[in-house]
């Protein structure tokens, strides 16, 4: 298991996080998700799901809501400006760290935290696209988890 991109999304997430942060369309953000360990299918199964919905049609599940759980919506203004470093030729994105409040046991083992573009906040899991999948193993105690996905963020856009 290792973090990566969706296939959908090569060549695509910096676009979507530029057209979040200048809301292109209004309404749309990044959110994030946590999949549960348990019936948690392979990388290489996962990368190739096109929607949230697809994601989670399979054995893979979310997180139950509740428990401390929620999806996290990360909108223009939590987000800095998407700006190429040119010294070297890359595009690094990043999101705040996100946490949440006294996750209790009985929300189950958490494996991956998967990063999401939503196009509007209408949006329902067939229209939200996933971007990046981060290893995030951590079981609930009843205290907050704080999930820092990279020093670095959450993807990277460089030459081959």
């Amino acid at each position: 298991m290792a973090d990566f991109t969706f296939n959908i999304a090569l060549g695509r997430a910096v676009e979507l996080a530029h057209r979040v942060k200048t809301g292109d369309p209004a309404g749309s953000s990044l959110i994030v998700v946590a999949l549960a360990a348990s019936g948690l299918e392979t990388d290489a199964v996962l990368r190739d799901k096109d929607t949230l919905a697809d994601v989670v049609a399979g054995t893979t599940n979310e997180v139950p809501v509740g428990n401390g759980y929620a999806r996290k919506s990360i909108v223009a203004a939590d987000l800095n400006p998407v700006v190429p470093d040119d010294a070297n030729d890359r595009v690094d994105l990043d999101i705040p760290d996100q946490t949440w409040t006294s996750v209790l046991v009985a929300s189950g083992a958490w494996s991956k935290l998967v990063i999401c573009y939503k196009p509007a906040a209408s949006s329902t899991d067939a229209q939200i696209i996933p971007l990046t999948a981060h290893d995030f193993a951590i079981t609930p105690d009843g205290t907050d988890i704080v999930a820092q996905i990279s020093a670095a963020g959450f993807f990277r856009a460089a030459p081959l």
